[in-house]
Protein backbone atom coordinates (compact mmCIF):
# COMPACT_ATOMS: atom_id res chain seq x y z
CA UNK A 1 0.00 0.00 0.00
CA UNK A 2 1.14 3.75 -0.88
CA UNK A 3 2.33 6.47 1.78
CA UNK A 4 -0.67 7.83 2.89
CA UNK A 5 -1.73 10.85 0.74
CA UNK A 6 -4.69 13.66 0.76
CA UNK A 7 -6.83 13.76 -2.92
CA UNK A 8 -7.07 17.10 -4.16
CA UNK A 9 -9.73 16.01 -7.13
CA UNK A 10 -10.93 19.14 -9.54
CA UNK A 11 -12.59 19.78 -12.67
CA UNK A 12 -11.24 22.95 -14.14
CA UNK A 13 -12.37 25.05 -17.31
CA UNK A 14 -10.32 27.73 -17.48
CA UNK A 15 -7.48 27.21 -15.26
CA UNK A 16 -8.58 28.93 -11.88
CA UNK A 17 -9.85 25.87 -9.74
CA UNK A 18 -6.98 24.10 -11.19
CA UNK A 19 -4.45 27.10 -9.83
CA UNK A 20 -7.10 26.85 -6.29
CA UNK A 21 -6.07 23.20 -6.28
CA UNK A 22 -2.37 22.99 -6.21
CA UNK A 23 -2.41 25.80 -3.93
CA UNK A 24 -4.36 23.19 -1.48
CA UNK A 25 -2.33 20.69 -2.32
CA UNK A 26 0.75 23.12 -1.19
CA UNK A 27 -0.77 23.79 1.83
CA UNK A 28 -1.47 19.94 2.29
CA UNK A 29 2.52 19.14 1.81
CA UNK A 30 3.24 22.19 3.91
CA UNK A 31 1.64 20.41 6.80
CA UNK A 32 3.45 16.91 6.21
CA UNK A 33 1.16 14.96 3.98
CA UNK A 34 1.63 13.82 0.42
CA UNK A 35 -0.99 15.52 -1.91
CA UNK A 36 -2.03 13.71 -5.07
CA UNK A 37 -3.75 16.06 -7.76
CA UNK A 38 -6.65 14.34 -9.64
CA UNK A 39 -8.96 15.76 -12.52
CA UNK A 40 -11.65 14.25 -14.42
CA UNK A 41 -12.39 14.10 -17.99
CA UNK A 42 -15.11 16.68 -19.47
CA UNK A 43 -18.13 15.37 -20.48
CA UNK A 44 -18.75 15.86 -24.46
CA UNK A 45 -22.44 16.22 -25.68
CA UNK A 46 -21.50 14.10 -28.65
CA UNK A 47 -21.98 10.01 -27.46
CA UNK A 48 -19.56 9.30 -29.51
CA UNK A 49 -16.48 11.29 -27.98
CA UNK A 50 -13.76 10.04 -26.04
CA UNK A 51 -11.03 11.40 -23.70
CA UNK A 52 -7.51 10.33 -24.10
CA UNK A 53 -6.42 7.77 -20.97
CA UNK A 54 -3.78 10.30 -20.03
CA UNK A 55 -4.72 14.02 -20.07
CA UNK A 56 -2.25 16.05 -22.44
CA UNK A 57 -1.60 18.18 -19.81
CA UNK A 58 -2.56 18.94 -15.71
CA UNK A 59 -2.69 16.14 -13.57
CA UNK A 60 -3.75 12.96 -14.15
CA UNK A 61 -7.92 11.46 -14.33
CA UNK A 62 -9.08 10.37 -10.94
CA UNK A 63 -9.84 6.28 -10.48
CA UNK A 64 -11.66 4.96 -7.83
CA UNK A 65 -8.88 3.49 -6.19
CA UNK A 66 -7.15 6.90 -5.88
CA UNK A 67 -10.27 7.92 -3.87
CA UNK A 68 -10.57 4.77 -2.06
CA UNK A 69 -7.20 4.98 -0.50
CA UNK A 70 -7.02 8.56 0.18
CA UNK A 71 -6.69 9.93 3.88
CA UNK A 72 -8.76 12.66 2.92
CA UNK A 73 -10.42 14.96 0.28
CA UNK A 74 -10.16 18.35 -1.15
CA UNK A 75 -12.80 18.53 -3.75
CA UNK A 76 -13.36 21.39 -5.75
CA UNK A 77 -15.30 22.93 -9.21
CA UNK A 78 -15.85 25.48 -11.05
CA UNK A 79 -19.89 26.99 -10.03
CA UNK A 80 -22.54 25.95 -12.80
CA UNK A 81 -25.77 27.60 -12.16
CA UNK A 82 -24.80 27.05 -8.19
CA UNK A 83 -23.91 23.72 -8.53
CA UNK A 84 -20.52 21.54 -9.38
CA UNK A 85 -19.70 20.84 -12.92
CA UNK A 86 -21.53 17.98 -14.75
CA UNK A 87 -18.23 16.44 -15.17
CA UNK A 88 -16.96 15.97 -11.50
CA UNK A 89 -20.59 15.29 -10.54
CA UNK A 90 -20.50 12.78 -12.90
CA UNK A 91 -17.90 10.88 -11.48
CA UNK A 92 -18.87 11.45 -7.73
CA UNK A 93 -22.33 9.52 -9.30
CA UNK A 94 -20.00 6.73 -10.06
CA UNK A 95 -18.84 5.59 -7.19
CA UNK A 96 -21.36 3.56 -4.98
CA UNK A 97 -19.19 1.11 -4.54
CA UNK A 98 -17.35 3.36 -2.19
CA UNK A 99 -20.93 4.15 -0.64
CA UNK A 100 -21.58 0.28 -0.21
CA UNK A 101 -17.86 -0.53 1.18
CA UNK A 102 -18.10 2.59 3.24
CA UNK A 103 -14.36 3.23 2.44
CA UNK A 104 -14.76 7.21 2.74
CA UNK A 105 -16.37 6.82 6.47
CA UNK A 106 -14.42 9.32 8.82
CA UNK A 107 -11.83 10.34 6.50
CA UNK A 108 -12.06 14.40 6.26
CA UNK A 109 -13.40 16.06 3.34
CA UNK A 110 -13.34 19.90 2.77
CA UNK A 111 -14.48 21.93 -1.05
CA UNK A 112 -13.41 24.57 -3.52
CA UNK A 113 -15.08 26.47 -6.34
CA UNK A 114 -14.60 29.62 -8.73
CA UNK A 115 -17.14 31.82 -10.37
CA UNK A 116 -17.28 34.44 -12.53
CA UNK A 117 -19.35 36.64 -10.45
CA UNK A 118 -19.09 37.57 -6.75
CA UNK A 119 -22.57 36.38 -5.86
CA UNK A 120 -22.49 33.83 -8.81
CA UNK A 121 -23.33 30.65 -6.73
CA UNK A 122 -19.96 30.14 -5.05
CA UNK A 123 -21.72 28.93 -1.17
CA UNK A 124 -24.61 27.41 -3.30
CA UNK A 125 -21.98 25.29 -5.13
CA UNK A 126 -20.00 24.54 -2.13
CA UNK A 127 -22.88 22.73 -0.28
CA UNK A 128 -23.95 20.77 -3.25
CA UNK A 129 -20.47 18.87 -3.45
CA UNK A 130 -20.80 18.16 0.59
CA UNK A 131 -23.83 16.74 0.13
CA UNK A 132 -23.11 13.30 -1.88
CA UNK A 133 -19.59 13.75 0.85
CA UNK A 134 -22.13 13.29 4.03
CA UNK A 135 -23.90 10.37 2.22
CA UNK A 136 -19.92 8.69 2.03
CA UNK A 137 -19.73 9.57 5.92
CA UNK A 138 -16.94 11.55 5.35
CA UNK A 139 -16.20 15.03 8.12
CA UNK A 140 -16.96 18.16 6.13
CA UNK A 141 -13.98 20.56 7.40
CA UNK A 142 -14.35 24.05 6.28
CA UNK A 143 -12.60 27.24 6.85
CA UNK A 144 -12.78 28.87 10.52
CA UNK A 145 -12.90 32.60 10.82
CA UNK A 146 -9.13 32.21 12.69
CA UNK A 147 -8.44 33.31 9.38
CA UNK A 148 -7.83 36.41 9.18
CA UNK A 149 -8.36 36.82 5.15
CA UNK A 150 -11.94 35.36 5.36
CA UNK A 151 -13.35 38.74 7.09
CA UNK A 152 -10.67 40.77 4.62
CA UNK A 153 -11.79 39.45 1.15
CA UNK A 154 -13.13 41.69 -1.53
CA UNK A 155 -13.19 38.71 -3.67
CA UNK A 156 -13.37 35.10 -2.88
CA UNK A 157 -13.44 32.92 0.33
CA UNK A 158 -16.00 31.75 2.59
CA UNK A 159 -16.36 29.95 5.70
CA UNK A 160 -17.97 26.56 3.89
CA UNK A 161 -14.74 26.44 1.88
CA UNK A 162 -12.11 28.96 -0.30
CA UNK A 163 -13.25 30.82 -3.57
CA UNK A 164 -12.38 32.67 -6.04
CA UNK A 165 -13.89 35.56 -8.16
CA UNK A 166 -12.85 34.44 -12.08
CA UNK A 167 -14.35 38.17 -13.22
CA UNK A 168 -17.01 38.07 -16.58
CA UNK A 169 -14.27 36.73 -18.96
CA UNK A 170 -12.94 34.26 -16.84
CA UNK A 171 -9.36 36.37 -16.72
CA UNK A 172 -9.18 37.79 -13.16
CA UNK A 173 -5.95 36.11 -11.69
CA UNK A 174 -6.24 33.88 -7.99
CA UNK A 175 -5.18 36.48 -5.69
CA UNK A 176 -3.30 36.98 -2.76
CA UNK A 177 -6.19 36.43 -0.32
CA UNK A 178 -7.81 33.23 -2.00
CA UNK A 179 -4.32 32.28 -2.37
CA UNK A 180 -3.63 31.96 1.51
CA UNK A 181 -7.41 30.82 2.44
CA UNK A 182 -6.76 28.07 -0.27
CA UNK A 183 -3.12 27.20 2.01
CA UNK A 184 -4.52 27.49 5.19
CA UNK A 185 -7.68 25.09 3.87
CA UNK A 186 -4.57 22.30 2.45
CA UNK A 187 -3.09 22.53 5.96
CA UNK A 188 -6.39 22.28 7.87
CA UNK A 189 -6.88 19.45 5.66
CA UNK A 190 -4.12 18.00 6.09
CA UNK A 191 -3.94 17.71 9.97
CA UNK A 192 -7.51 16.66 10.43
CA UNK A 193 -6.66 13.75 7.92
CA UNK A 194 -3.74 13.15 10.21
CA UNK A 195 -5.41 13.55 13.55
CA UNK A 196 -8.23 11.30 12.45
CA UNK A 197 -5.89 8.20 10.68
CA UNK A 198 -4.49 8.23 13.97
CA UNK A 199 -7.18 7.46 16.50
Amino acid sequence: MSEPYVLVLYYSRHGATRTMARQIARGIEQAGFEARLRTVPAISANCESTEPEIPEQGALYCTEQDLAECSGLALGSPTRFGNMAASLKYFIDSTSSLWLSGALIDKPASVFSASSSLHGGQESTLLSMMLPLLHHGMVISGLPYSEPELIQTNSGGTPYGATHVAGKDNDQPVDSTELALCLAQGKRLAKLANQLQHN
